[in-house]
């Protein structure tokens, strides 16, 4: 007997629909063709056993299944429902009627009980696409699939569930999530504030220009100045998630198998922050099978790179093409994914090996040239890509004792989502550009004009810090969006003054 089930394969953050045709017919054997990977030539006995030990029998015949399409590579152990149910339905075990109405994905374990899956996300919002009634996924993936509407999802636990419900001898109630509502009532929840920061009013001024144009920025201070807990604040400033932001930032984290069984939808700007040994294809993405890296699991947020010097410089390297594109190709044999990676880079690092040089009060002990030698582990052409180079002195006694309240997260956040305001309309609402930190040359040339005055005040920094043409841009592009913030339609002298002042590294007394 010939039983056709669905399941869905991911490529990338798109699903597609998958085929799964059981045959059983006389024989012995147990054969699974269509580009199986090992994981899911291994269902047999996964399948084998979640059976007999849920009282149902395997067939004691020649069993055959084919994933359709079958020149596209079947990956995971998500298909075990979807062949069980398969050969349960071929063996005359289950009804069969309306198996052709339900995408099931999910992973068997031997005593039958279901493990979540991953990219449940893509899958859900490919199904209702295809036109299918629903969708029987592991119980810990059904709040994940639920936010998809015009889609029925059932969370099972166990494939007895399963089995029940397609012989009408059990009934599943639909994972019923309210987008909206979901959306709109954890948006800019935070668990820290810039109001617990004593001092740093600069960098916090810095901080609050590289969200208002999308800017990269890059913190150099020594040891206990603040530079990591200011960097973990900056998601509280940035203008809150739009709906559709939210849901293809959901979609990555559901395909990478981050999301617990408690969300359902990324609300807030994600903050991925990689610890310095971290290998390039965990930072970018690929791997044998390919999966997002930090820089896609940070999209839409903030990729926080503590200690910089201290990453491996081909991981440095393989980030600068995102950083322009803010996608990442994978690029394999027989196939190519794409993966979203628009983030803010914040990098820190202290000024030399022992985090000394140019303090206020201790004494740097490097030895002559070890300065030089530290700042060159960083490319100039990554750091061409850094907006912003501000540097963070420590604060005070003084400071730290005051009682005067800092200025909360909500009030610099209204300043930035203005400016942003701005930046909507002066792009008109491209769908590709939202932030000055993404005009391209051309658009900075119409957008950033300045007048007679700037034009020498800039010659003169670019001739004595030895600025590149993408420094150049940069510099515009920062003093385009500090007049946004002052509300101004023209670029004046303070604006350009300001946004030289934050490219720290390039000024004469650094590294020696």
């Amino acid at each position: 007997m010939l039983v056709k089930t669905f399941g869905s394969a991911v490529y990338g953050i798109q699903a597609i629909t998958i085929t799964v045709e059981v045959n059983i017919a006389s024989g012995t054997k147990y054969f699974i063709v269509g580009l199986p990977d090992v994981a899911v030539k291994e269902s047999y006995f996964r399948i084998e056993s979640a059976l007999k030990n849920c009282g149902f029998r395997m067939p004691r015949q020649q069993v055959v299944v084919n994933m359709a399409p079958a020149d596209i590579k079947k990956e995971g152990s998500s298909y075990d429902l979807t062949i069980a149910t398969g050969v349960l339905a071929a063996s005359s075990q289950i009804e069969s009627d309306t198996l052709d109405q339900y995408i099931i994905m999910g992973e068997l374990s031997l005593d039958g009980s279901l493990q979540p899956i991953k990219g449940a996300l893509p899958i859900a919002i490919q199904a209702r696409k295809d036109g299918f009634k629903g969708f029987i996924l592991p119980k810990q993936n059904a709040r994940e699939a639920a936010i998809v509407n015009d889609l029925e999802v059932y969370g099972v636990e166990s494939i007895t569930e399963v089995v029940g419900f397609f012989n009408g001898t059990t009934t599943l109630k639909p994972e019923i999530v309210n987008t909206r509502e979901e959306f709109y009532d954890s948006l800019c929840n935070y668990d820290s504030d810039f109001s617990e920061v004593k001092g740093q009013e600069n960098i916090k001024r810095a901080l609050e220009i590289a969200a208002a144009g999308g800017h990269n920025v890059i913190l150099i201070g020594p040891p206990g100045a603040g530079k990591t807990m200011l960097a973990r604040r900056l998601p509280s400033i940035l203008p809150p998630l739009s709906l559709y932001e939210a849901l293809e930032t959901t979609k990555i984290h559901s395909v990478a198998g981050k999301l617990s069984a408690a969300d359902a939808l990324v609300t807030v700007r994600p903050f991925r922050s990689p610890h310095h040994t971290i290998s390039d294809v965990a930072l970018v993405g690929g791997g044998s099978n390919p999966a997002p890296g930090e820089i896609s699991l940070a999209h839409n947020g903030v990729l926080f790179l503590d200690e910089l010097p201290e990453f491996k410089r081909s991981a440095l390297e393989v980030m600068r093409q995102p950083l322009e594109e803010r996608r990442v190709t994978i690029s394999r044999a027989k196939f190519t994914v794409d993966y979203p990676s628009s983030f803010m880079l914040v990098a820190s690092m202290n000024p030399c090996p022992c985090g000394y040089y140019n303090h206020p009060e201790k004494e740097c002990i490097c030895p002559p040239g070890m300065v030089q030698k530290y700042l060159s582990k960083i490319s100039g052409p990554l750091l061409d890509r850094i907006d912003l180079h501000v540097e963070v002195t420590p604060v005070n006694f003084s400071e730290l004792s005051s009682d005067r309240a800092a200025e909360k997260s909500e009030l610099i956040r209204e300043r930035v989502i203005k400016a942003r305001e701005v930046q909507v309309k002066r792009f008109g609402n491209r769908a590709d550009l939202h932030a000055n930190a993404q005009m391209n040359s051309q658009m900075v040339r119409e957008q950033c004009k300045i007048d007679v005055a700037g034009q020498a005040l800039l010659k003169r920094a670019m001739e004595k810090l030895g600025l590149s043409a993408r420094a150049y841009d940069r510099i515009l592009k920062v003093s385009r969006t500090i007049a946004d913030l002052a509300g101004s339609e023209e670029i004046k002298l303070e604006h350009l003054a300001e946004a030289i002042h934050f490219r720290s590294l390039d000024r004469e007394g650094w590294a020696g």
